[in-house]
């Protein structure tokens, strides 16, 4: 527990309490201890839906109890070390080395500072092959795993895919290897049979001279070549928590959140969600109403979010948003991932019944042919239509998320979102609508990072002065003064596709960069890019390699081992495509042939099925 002394001399003292509203409570004894978490902040941390399910699912187990942790903030990180304290769980003020697991959700690249000085101030070593018996088994899972390597040498398992098919059964192998008194490795061994677990001291890498990877091999006798990700089949049978962790604390998003479907239908060529999280399987409506009253009364949330990639992709999101708006007359409906070219006067009225301010949408590209070449299967009749819509029904403020440096972009493409941001000021002063209030077109541009997985897994990054002139340009091009223009920092985005693309050799300047002292890589004001550059300095790494470098589409990449279902084929035909700013039509009007399908021919509760994109 924490000293008044401590209390009194930290911002936040909520964020280290514990002790929340539906905060799970248990007797430790004989339990399988799990840690959980997120590397950030607690508003932030707190926020993230994998957490409610995570946390809930394994504490459904009588046999384990889970807890969390989160990054601590200066202040009482601090504290700790002068007065050489452990950090420590929320709900049981535990020292995180007494953990049987130690897992993190990998959300961000630029989070995995934050890994590292978590490790270090709980006198966990970073090292994989300098932990020992001890020590709590690292485990890793989120969206950041389908790269393991950066972290490779750092993590003893990655979990690929969702966590509700795989972590009972790691489990229960782990609960009869410790009553049999098994080692760790033994323990190892025996889940590495299993799909979507990745264990990567069972696995080698050689190099070319040129630097790029001459081969990848298993080392133990029953480590797969592939490492196969899982997915639940069926989303109506999976579990679903039936409460929600309610903060202390005002947080990033403070709502009830419910998710609507998996996946995504589109293919955007930037995107890796929309190839990684594929196929694309939907709750009912029916289960989604049963979900949505059990966590409104647990939580007491104004506020229930509907989650998923593209919200207004759900099939039966109009008759869902109507029984909702009339059982709960008083909550607000959040549609968070909405596609502009999906708004109706239906849905527009259904958003934030309470006050309408503003209303937000992702064009990607301010022109048709790099929307065509990225995928983004939206015209400029559909976004003006769309703002129109917004506009008729109260909405003075606009949005617009972009990104600068896609592949193939012109200094025209770039000009292309001043232009249309001032197509929609000038749309807002001819709609037929009282006027109490001048428009306001919010204008972001983030800096284009090739993902794997993607159609752009191999193509280049812009370099660092290349991204800055284009944001010097579009904003020196914008004259209304209805129009503001927000960007980020190019040399953020230039780290994380180093550290997104990255192999092995990248996770010794990830721990050199944390010792230096960065940390909260992803917050602007605490980023500090010359520590990165010190850090690749002294890691002997080349940046230019990893981020800027084309890559040839028969290279060895060091995601190769990862099997997510999609064919690198697949991939390599949508680049193409993308040269010749070609549309693939989304999955329910054509398939693709992205190999989902044949890939996947039953589900993990021993039913046979052949998977069929929605």
């Amino acid at each position: 527990m924490l000293s008044d002394d401590i209390l009194i001399n930290i911002e936040k003292p909520s964020r280290y309490l514990g002790g929340e509203y539906n905060m799970v409570k248990k007797d430790v004894e004989g339990k399988i201890r799990f840690l959980f978490s997120y590397p950030d902040i607690y508003e932030v941390g707190m926020s993230n839906i994998g957490l409610n399910i995570i946390y809930y699912f394994l504490n459904r187990r009588e046999d384990v109890y889970c807890e969390r942790v989160f990054a601590p903030w200066h202040d009482i990180e601090e504290i700790l070390k002068k007065e050489k304290t452990s950090l420590f769980s929320l709900e049981t003020y535990t020292p995180l080395r007494e953990f049987d697991f130690f897992g993190f959700t990998l959300q961000y690249e630029m989070s995995y500072t934050n890994i590292i000085n978590m490790l270090d101030m709980s006198g966990i070593p970073v090292f994989s092959n300098e932990r020992g018996e001890d020590d709590p088994i690292l485990i890793a899972g989120g969206p950041c795993v389908y790269n393991p390597e950066p972290l490779a040498d750092i993590f003893d398992v990655f979990y690929i895919g969702e966590g509700e098919v795989m972590l009972d059964i790691i489990m229960d192998i782990y609960k009869e290897n410790k009553n049999n008194s098994g080692t760790k490795l033994q323990f190892l061994e025996k889940i590495l049979v299993l799909d979507g677990v990745y264990i990567p001291t069972f696995y080698e890498v050689a190099y070319k001279e040129d630097g790029t990877i001459k081969q990848f091999r298993s080392t133990h006798k029953d480590a797969p070549e592939t490492i196969k990700k899982v997915f639940a089949s069926n989303l109506d049978a999976i579990f679903v928590p039936e409460k929600q962790l309610v903060p202390l604390i005002e947080t990033e998003h403070y709502r009830a959140v419910i998710e609507l479907f998996r996946g995504c239908i589109r293919g955007c060529r930037f995107c890796q969600a929309g190839f990684t999280y594929r196929p694309v399987r939907e709750k009912s409506k029916e289960k989604l109403l049963e979900q949505s009253k059990i966590l409104l009364e647990a939580t007491g949330h104004e506020e229930i979010s509907l989650s998923s990639l593209s919200t207004s992709d759900y099939t039966q999101l109009l008759d869902l948003a109507d029984v909702l708006a009339v059982d709960f007359k008083d909550i607000n409906i959040a549609l968070p991932s909405l596609r502009i070219d999906g708004v109706t006067t239906d849905i527009v009225q259904k958003l934030s019944r309470k006050k309408r301010s503003s209303i937000t949408f992702a064009p990607e590209a301010g022109s048709q042919r790099l929307r065509d070449a990225i995928n983004k299967d939206i015209t400029e009749e559909e976004i003006i239509e769309g703002a129109s819509l917004s506009f008729k029904n109260g909405y003075s403020k606009l949005k617009l998320y972009f990104m600068i440096g896609l592949p193939s972009e012109t200094e025209e493409d770039v000009l292309a979102i001043k232009d249309l941001s001032e197509k929609l000021v000038g749309l807002y002063f001819q709609t037929e609508v009282q006027k109490r209030t001048q428009p306001r077109i919010t204008i972001s541009t983030s800096c284009f990072v090739p993902k794997p997985f993607t159609p752009y897994q191999w193509e280049p990054q812009n370099l660092y002065e290349e991204f800055m002139n284009k944001q010097k340009v579009l904003k020196q091009s914008i004259a209304k003064k209805q129009i503001n223009y927000k960007y980020h920092d190019a040399k953020t985005s230039s780290i994380e596709a180093v550290i997104s693309r990255g192999d092995r050799r990248i996770g010794k300047a990830i721990v050199i960069a944390s010792r230096l002292g960065a940390k909260f890589d992803a917050w602007n004001d605490h980023f500090n890019y010359e520590i990165w550059q010190e850090a690749f300095k002294q890691a002997e790494i080349n940046p230019f390699f990893y981020a800027n470098r084309k890559r040839e589409l028969d290279e060895i990449l060091p995601w190769d081992h990862i099997n997510i279902g999609i064919t690198k084929e697949f991939l390599a035909r949508e680049l193409e495509k993308s040269k010749k700013e070609q549309i693939t039509e989304n999955c329910r009007k054509k398939c693709s042939a992205c190999g989902i399908n044949k890939n996947y021919k039953k589900n993990y509760e021993k039913k046979e099925l052949t998977v069929k994109c929605l």
